[in-house]
This record gives C-alpha cells, sequence and structure tokens, in this order.
C-alpha cells in the first residue's frame, strides 16, 4: 500500500512516506516515521498560499483589521491637508493689496494679488465698492483683471507693482519650499499605501517622517512668504497700500497643522503594542 502511496512536497519534489521505514527494515518504526513524515507533510502542505502571512507574523510586523482600520482613518487626515496644500499652492490669492479708493480718480480703483508663482492687477469701480470701506476691494468684485505670471521663475526678473519691487530670492524660497513639501507628502502617500497592500508596519515610520517634515515645510513657507511680502512693500512708499493675507494663506497654515497631526497619528500607529501596554497598563478587572 505504502509503495504506491506518493505525495508531492511544496518545491514539486516525489516524497514516499515510508520509503525511510522500507530501508529499516522495522515495521512498527517504518510506519511511524512515514506517519511523522506524512504529519510534517500535511503540516507544511497547510501553510501553503499562507507563507507570506506566516513570514510576516514571525516577524511581528503585520497588522489586525483594527489597526488597518485606524491607519486609513489617519491617511483620511493626510489626504485633507493634500488637499489643501494643492488648493492654497494652485491658487494666487496669498496676500491682496489695495490702493485708497479715491487714489487715482473718482470712478475707478486699483487692487491687486498674488500667490507663489503669479500676480494679477484688477481695475475696479469705485461706485460698485463698500461706501465704508476706503481701500479699494474686494478683489472679488467684478472688474478688468490682468494676470501674469512671476518674471523671477524664467527670466529671473523682479515684478514691480504699484512701484514696489518683489523680492525674488525670498519668493522663491518659499515656492521651492511647497514643492519640496508636496514631494514629502507623495512619499508619505506612497509609503502608506504600501504598507497597507503588504499589511506591514514598519513603513509607517517612513511615513509618519515625511507628513510631518512637510507639514513644517509648509508652515516654513509661509514665514518666508511673510517676510518677502514685508520686504515688498518696504521697497517704495510712494503709493501707499493696504495689505492682508488672504484665503490661500489660511489653506496652507491648516494643511501645515493637519499634516503634522497626521504624521504623529501615523508614528503612534507604527509604536510597538508592548510600549503602549508599558506607558498605559490596562487595570485588572478584580483590581
Amino acid at each position: 500500500m505504502w509503495s504506491t502511496f506518493f505525495l508531492t512536497d511544496e518545491e514539486g519534489r516525489t516524497v514516499t512516506p515510508a520509503a525511510t521505514g522500507m530501508v529499516a527494515g522495522g515495521a512498527p518504526g517504518g510506519a511511524a516515521q512515514g506517519a511523522a513524515g506524512l504529519a510534517s507533510l500535511m503540516s507544511g502542505r497547510s501553510t501553503f498560499g499562507g507563507n507570506k502571512r506566516r513570514r510576516t507574523t514571525s516577524t511581528g510586523h503585520t497588522m489586525s483589521e483594527a489597526q488597518e482600520g485606524k491607519i486609513k482613518l489617519a491617511f483620511f487626515v493626510a489626504i485633507v491637508g493634500v488637499v489643501l496644500t494643492v488648493l492654497g499652492v494652485g491658487t494666487e490669492f496669498w496676500v491682496e493689496l489695495s490702493t485708497p479708493k479715491r487714489f487715482y480718480n473718482n470712478q475707478t480703483c486699483l487692487t491687486a494679488h498674488y500667490g507663489l508663482w503669479k500676480g494679477c492687477t484688477k481695475t475696479l469701480w469705485v461706485a460698485d465698492i463698500d461706501p465704508g470701506r476706503d481701500t479699494c476691494g474686494p478683489a472679488e468684485l467684478p472688474g478688468e483683471s490682468n494676470c501674469t505670471y512671476f518674471k523671477f521663475f524664467t527670466t529671473g526678473e523682479n515684478t514691480v507693482m504699484f512701484q514696489k519691487t518683489t523680492q525674488k530670492n525670498l519668493n522663491v524660497a518659499a515656492a521651492m519650499l511647497a514643492l519640496f513639501s508636496l514631494f514629502l507628502m507623495a512619499m508619505g502617500a506612497i509609503c502608506i499605501t504600501m504598507s497597507l497592500s503588504k499589511e506591514i508596519l514598519f513603513f509607517l515610520k517612513p511615513a509618519s517622517v515625511c507628513f510631518i517634515l512637510s507639514g513644517i515645510l509648509l508652515l516654513l513657507a509661509l514665514v518666508v512668504f511673510h517676510q518677502s511680502l514685508l520686504a515688498f512693500l518696504a521697497s517704495d512708499d510712494t503709493v501707499p497700500l493696504d495689505h492682508k493675507l488672504s484665503w490661500s494663506v489660511s489653506c496652507i497654515g491648516c494643511a501645515g497643522a493637519v499634516l503634522v497631526v497626521g504624521g504623529v497619528l501615523f508614528l503612534l500607529l507604527a509604536l510597538p503594542h508592548s510600549l503602549w501596554q508599558r506607558c498605559f497598563p490596562q487595570k485588572n478587572s478584580s483590581s
């Protein structure tokens, strides 16, 4: 019976469970060894299709369904920060500049707004402006608009608005910080995607570093942009201007804070359970 009973191991080789017992010549020993070989082979076969999960569990880096849900929730928080960043970086409403309402004539006035990449000047009708407002604006009012990209990204020249000159070094630095922050967000998103697809918690640590650094760089870009705005306003005093930071800056500020929070959440999820139990021990129900 054993001579006609063949099994195949995981590598495709043919195995005879009773071969060892037949060579030894002892029926009881051969039967025992054959049974042991059959049991070991069947246990090895039971892991077919689950070798990857067994290897990861042996290292303690797999995730449960609860951990996967927490990671997806933290990833949603990070995605909100990414969307706000793209909205703020892609728009030109970082700052609004307004001249006095009747500085040029009694019919029209000028306002401007710009961001990281381009600036827009707009001619508004004085009749459309709120009578209680002393300056021209807001920029959302209908009027003739003229938008151009900054020349310091192409020819290296500064831009002049209202006889004031932009500081290209500071403007370029703020733009580069925002772009590098977007690059770190993309790297963090790739790490989280790999962590969810491979079910490995190791990728949470580099993802947390990427998102925290991206949030810090966004906040640093706001500081540099504000310094460039102050230098722009101090370059000439001929035309009085009223300035205020607009909604694009609010998007960037909120995005920086959300990304830092998302990175901290990923870092907490990457901590081992032993550390959690050590820091927050669970009380015994009997006590």
